[in-house]
């Protein structure tokens, strides 16, 4: 069985062919960091626009790269939400249209789903269920995950995304745009100890996030000690741990309140190696396995959007003609699998 993948929720491109035998067999991925880099943000308005001129060009590379026809797909998958409406409905409506084209099943993705799914790409996949951190540009969430499309959200952002939160640090720093890797590479030359940033809502309990405290902690540092020689790099420093530490506290708690053996991290900022090294350490003491989804799919990409799409196939489900794009979609307002007649 072979799934066109396409996702297109923000500011990248991406498209995928998943093999249910072989795994994805060819996937590109369009980045628009260069568009968005000097407004120092995503502009909704040039991202769909980027969209319409790259969605195409990028199937047919994808499938000349795997040597197949549009004919040979038995379904093709999108994202339809949540994300910028605009962008959503540029890959919908050219999934749609392909589907009806060729008469094969079109399947609407959960963004956050397809995060949530892509580390099972993995050789070495998580067992479900499984407990799952999802840190993203818009999305912070922890989430029971005992089978698809069975998800209780246990904790969320109650503002900033994480990754909203290093943009806008990196942004306080004179960094470029994205943050997440530039402050990242910064805090890796600054000195631990010289400053301490408070891990917000861990001396309560429950399990939600909250960045909002943190970013005016960081902005008021960083004018404190702006001509201070050395100061940007252990602020950047502070922030990450800070993040960091957050995080692993929230995690511990989770797993401990689940009981679950396995942690899965995915999103964009799953590629920070800080984080990556404190929920390691965390995993060793408490006795439990991380798994995250390959580099390059940490990001918004297609393959996801083709594996998430494939799970639900498998399932019986489909879309009918008509179809909507969603900018907010609660990941828990999904259901398991289910026939829908196309």
């Amino acid at each position: 069985m072979l799934i066109l993948g396409i996702e297109t929720s923000c500011d990248e491109t991406g498209v995928a062919l998943y093999d249910s035998d072989r795994g994805i067999v060819a996937h590109e991925v369009y980045s628009q960091v260069e568009i968005h880099a000097e407004y120092g943000g995503v502009v909704p308005e040039l991202a769909s626009r980027d969209h319409i001129r790259k969605t195409l060009p990028l199937i047919r590379q994808t499938l000349a790269a795997a040597s197949v026809a549009l004919t040979d797909l038995d379904a093709i998958a999108y994202t339809a939400g949540p994300g910028l409406v605009g962008a959503l409905l540029v890959g919908t409506s050219v999934a749609r249209s392909l589907a009806f084209a060729l008469d094969v099943p079109a399947l609407p993705v959960h963004h956050m789903e397809g995060h949530l799914l892509s580390p099972l790409l993995d050789d070495n996949p998580a067992p479900m269920p499984f407990l799952a951190l999802l840190v993203s540009g818009g999305h912070t969430m922890l989430v029971d995950v005992r089978g698809i499309g069975q998800y209780t959200i246990l904790g969320e952002s109650l503002d900033d995304a994480a990754g909203e939160a290093f943009d806008k640090a990196a942004k306080m720093l004179g960094l470029g745009y994205p943050g997440g890797p530039a402050i990242e590479r910064l805090a890796e030359e600054g000195k631990p100890g010289r400053f301490r940033f408070p891990r917000p809502m861990t001396n309560r309990p429950g399990l939600d996030f909250s960045f909002s405290g943190l970013k005016t902690f960081t902005l008021n540092t960083v004018e404190a000690h702006r001509n201070e020689p050395g100061a940007g790099a252990d602020i950047a420093h502070a922030f990450v741990d800070a993040v960091v530490d957050t995080f692993v506290i929230k995690c511990t708690r989770a797993l401990k309140q689940t009981g679950l053996k396995a942690l899965v991290v995915s999103g964009g900022v799953s590629a920070n190696k800080q984080l990556r090294a404190g929920l390691a350490t965390m995993a060793d003491k408490l006795g439990v396995t991380v798994h995250y989804p390959r580099f390059e799919f940490c990001t918004d990409n297609g393959a996801m959007i083709a594996y998430a799409g494939y799970c639900r196939l498998q399932g019986g489900a489909g879309a009918p003609l008509g179809y909507n794009v969603r900018a907010r979609w609660p990941i828990d307002e999904l259901a398991a699998p289910d026939p829908i007649d196309r």
